[in-house]
Formats: structure tokens, C-alpha cells, sequence
């Protein structure tokens, strides 16, 4: 398991299987007998985190340089993101709202310097939902981890 989260729709843990490149919802409502529904995404999963809403989860699949979008109400894959950068390495991830394209969702990438900000909202700005609307040069060759805060007007790499 490369990552593992809470589901904010049921009773459902949400892990990323790095080396099959599946993403599992296993239900923990009957601890005797879990349910495990598993869904094809992308190799090789790492980090991952969810968007503003809570409702997609977005998966770096770093060995393709892609990002997973996986809509956890639904119990399925909506995207395969070409991020643009080498290994996409996020942590959770940073959600922010873009003035051009309001919520999105931010990884940076292990092998270069590029930080990729996706559109994040399917509903008020489907043109930008689930594309790389910016690409920024950062001061690096490379990051781990992104993080914000909604009271904040930083990104920190």
C-alpha cells in the first residue's frame, strides 16, 4: 500500500496499491468479512490526496507521470493526467482556488522542478476539470511534498 486515506461517503478505506496500479475501496463496516472493490488506474501508485470537495481522490502514479482521479462517491476512475513533470511526488497534495480556474489541486515531482496545478471542478468550470491548467518552474530540481493552508496565500514545495 503506497497510500491510504478515509473515504467521506461511507464506511471505506481508499488505498493506493503501488505495484498493481489498482486503487481499492475496502468497506470496514463488517470487520469479519471487509468488502474490497478495486478499480484499474495507473503503475506504479505512490502519494495521494483528496480535492477541496472530498470527493476525489488524485493519485500520483509516478513511474508514468501521471495523476489518477478517482471519484469516490461513484467507485470509479475519471482521469488519467499527464502532469507535464518527472514523478509526480504530492504528499496529500495542495488545494487552492485559481482566479482563471477556481478550485485546484497541486503536485510537485521528484525529477524536475515543475509544479502542476489540475482543475479540480467538473460542475462551475468543466473546460479546466481534470487538466494541467498551469505549470510552474520552481526554485528546485525537485520536491516531496506540497502543502497550503485555506488561510494561507503560500504554497510551500
Amino acid at each position: 500500500v503506497a497510500s491510504i486515506v478515509a473515504s467521506h461517503f461511507a464506511p471505506e478505506w481508499v488505498l493506493s496499491i503501488k505495484e498493481t496500479g489498482q486503487v481499492w475501496f475496502v468497506d470496514y463496516s463488517d470487520p469479519n468479512s471487509p468488502g474490497i472493490k478495486m478499480i484499474e488506474a495507473e503503475r506504479f501508485l505512490h502519494d495521494g490526496g483528496w480535492d477541496s470537495t472530498k470527493r476525489y481522490f488524485l493519485v500520483a502514479a509516478n513511474a508514468r507521470n501521471k495523476i489518477a482521479v478517482i471519484d469516490a462517491k461513484e467507485k470509479k476512475l475519471v482521469a488519467l493526467i499527464d502532469t507535464g513533470g518527472i514523478k509526480p511526488h504530492p504528499g496529500r497534495g495542495a488545494n487552492w482556488v485559481d482566479p482563471e480556474f477556481g478550485p485546484v489541486w497541486a503536485s510537485g515531482h521528484i525529477g524536475d522542478s515543475v509544479v502542476s496545478v489540475i482543475g479540480t471542478d467538473p460542475v462551475n468550470h468543466p473546460d479546466s476539470a481534470w487538466k494541467v491548467v498551469r505549470k510552474i518552474n520552481a526554485l528546485s530540481s525537485g520536491n516531496l511534498f506540497i502543502k497550503t493552508h485555506p488561510n494561507s496565500k503560500w504554497v510551500w514545495l
